[in-house]
């Protein structure tokens, strides 16, 4: 360990040797001092010195800045972000720390992009999100759906796609349904162009989800009515199950819509839909179906024949 600190520390002297100048040497060499800085961050990081490891990242990527050699700079701040990402899970407190991880990750992303390499920058992205999921779902939603604009723009649809489930359902699990609506729409639409359709169906229970859960029939009904253009819809078990949801929510029928919600197609969803399912309720608490009595059934086939009786003869 302490061989691994003194070599970390006599790669930092060498950098800094590199970037004096004299009257003899006008101009500093920061590639020299950049090649120095990375081996202090690696000595560091062997040594479980990761604040020292991301320092020395840090002072490798301002080098690189200086050189010129961007695309090495980039790699240094993404470098320097993952060492507080490390240093998380021996330390409870570097957990605060976690935003700052994320700005460099997030800076270095988009030089990846400038830089065009669009696939480093959105994988970047998608580690970011998932390291701010535990913090701040609002940030996680904002970077994968960067993700997902750098991989839509690159014509790669699967892994755009992929990105955006993610922030759809983020956005439900922070009851922003009015967003999550959108967002799953931009799904649909996507895995209709991939005709990946069986996922789409699953979408579209998604999304009737989301609008029945935001008191929006009109839009639940509309989205399955759209659905049925899509080949192989009409008369799948998503498509039973789906008619049988809105006709038990808009006749508020509370045991329909329960049976359905917690039918397997329904409970086995990605958790915050699942979770959608269970807790969704009909308007104004809903009904159940009284089971007939032989009495009643007597009853209701008398006022039958009273009713035949007194419209024998025709409206007229």
């Amino acid at each position: 360990m302490a061989a691994k600190i003194n070599e970390a520390h006599d790669h930092i002297a060498k950098a800094e040797k590199y970037l004096k100048t004299s009257f003899m040497k006008w101009k500093p060499d920061y590639d020299s001092a950049a090649s120095e800085y990375s081996k202090a961050a690696v000595a560091f990081k062997n040594a479980k010195m990761l604040e020292e490891a991301k320092e020395a990242y840090l002072q490798e990527a301002e080098a690189h800045t200086n050189n010129k050699t961007r695309s090495f700079c980039y790699r240094a701040l993404e470098a320097a972000g993952m060492m507080l990402k490390v240093s998380m899970f021996f330390s409870l407190q570097d957990m605060q720390r976690i935003p700052e991880a994320i700005q460099y990750i997030e800076r270095a992303s988009m030089m990846y992009v400038e830089n065009g390499t669009p696939d480093t920058a959105a994988l970047a992205l998608d580690r970011a999100g998932k390291l701010i999921e535990s913090q701040d779902l609002a940030k996680a939603v904002d970077l994968y759906q960067k993700a997902a604009s750098v991989f839509e723009n690159e014509d790669r649809l699967r892994q755009a796609v992929e990105m955006l489930g993610k922030a759809s359902r983020l956005l439900v699990r922070q009851h922003k349904l009015d967003e999550a609506a959108v967002s799953i729409q931009k799904e649909k639409n996507m895995y209709k162009e991939i005709e990946n359709y069986p996922t789409c169906f699953k979408k579209t229970i998604a999304q009737v989800l989301v609008h029945l859960h935001r008191n929006d029939f009109v839009a639940a009904d509309k989205c399955v009515r759209e659905s049925y253009s899509l080949p192989g819809f009409s008369g799948s078990e998503d498509c039973i199950a789906l008619e049988q949801l809105l006709q038990g929510y808009d006749e508020q029928d509370e045991d329909q819509v329960h049976c359905v919600c917690n039918s397997p197609l329904f409970k086995y969803m990605d958790n915050d839909y699942a979770k959608l399912s269970i807790s969704l309720r009909v308007p104004g608490g809903g009904k159940k179906k009284a089971p007939a009595s032989a009495a009643d059934a007597g009853e209701g086939a008398e006022a039958g024949e009273a009713d035949e009786d007194e419209y024998a003869g025709g409206l007229c």
